[in-house]
């Protein structure tokens, strides 16, 4: 990021961290086979079409784009989750957390964690006493993954719960996470890379939101890095026109979001 952007983004009302060096990337994911299934990095072109175009998603954006901005945005942006103080959210009143999986937890269409975030990943699990789910718009989905072959084949490999589900982000309701978790779905975080489906639908159901930086473009299909571009530009026209995230019941005050920061090296945006 550039000077005469960091200096812009001082002004702007929500929280990201900034670090001098990008995290190193993943080099190779080892791949999992589940018995009667496929590796999951070498899904159908159906498969990855479906899961790059989601028309409700573009729809419900639409809405965003001349409505509730502020759906759409963050309440806290990292570079990664391993700048996440997961003791800090836990005190904070927060009783589980919602993971988007490409780019956020592992590469895209890669089934393993990447390594730089794994202690993280634990430290989160300890914090919450495991309660973690993997909300994919491919595995569990129904529409994709009927049987829940490629979700228990995750949960194999990534060692954290696949929610079942029938509908993609940023469409559908909260209560099958209600169910999961037993909690209301103010008592959760939505951790994902996408502004357009994770950012959204957190919102939406009023969770925390949490956004990192996507560990990698490369592997990503034509349609995400577009829909990425176009997400990226709103996001920054509403943030400099004032818009913030929707206030969030168990962080109030700036002081609550800067918490949730495990490095000092913080600034608003």
């Amino acid at each position: 990021m550039s000077t005469k952007e960091d200096n812009t983004n001082l002004r702007k009302p929500i929280l990201k961290a900034h670090t001098e060096a990008a995290f190193p990337k993943s080099s190779d994911c080892a791949s999992s086979e589940a018995k009667n299934d496929v590796p999951l990095h070498h899904r159908s072109l159906w498969q990855r079409l479906g899961q790059s175009f989601n028309l409700v998603g573009i729809c419900l954006f639409m809405r965003v784009l001349f409505g509730k901005n502020e759906l759409a945005l963050p309440h806290v942006s990292v570079p990664s989750i391993a700048w996440l103080d997961w003791e800090a959210l836990r005190k904070a009143g927060f009783e589980g957390c919602v993971f988007d999986k490409d780019n956020t937890l592992t590469e895209p269409y890669a089934d393993e964690v990447a390594p730089q975030l794994l202690p993280s990943l634990r430290r989160c699990q300890q914090a919450f006493g495991g309660r973690l789910v993997l909300f994919s718009n491919s595995a569990g989905l129904a529409q994709f993954d009927p049987r829940g072959h490629e979700a228990d084949a995750l949960e194999a490999a990534l060692g954290i719960p696949v929610l079942r589900h029938s509908e993609k982000k940023p469409a559908g309701e909260a209560a099958t996470l209600e169910a999961h978790f037993g909690c209301s779905p103010s008592k959760l975080v939505m951790i994902g890379d996408r502004y357009l489906t994770d950012v959204v639908y957190g919102n939406r159901h009023g969770m925390l939101t949490i956004r990192p930086t996507p560990l990698t473009l490369a592997g990503e299909p034509l349609a995400v890095r577009l829909a990425r571009r176009i997400e990226t530009f709103f996001v920054r026209r509403w943030r400099g026109k004032g818009r913030t995230a929707p206030q969030h019941p168990l962080a109030r005050k700036p002081e609550a979001l800067y918490s949730f920061v495990a490095d000092n090296k913080i600034a608003l945006w």
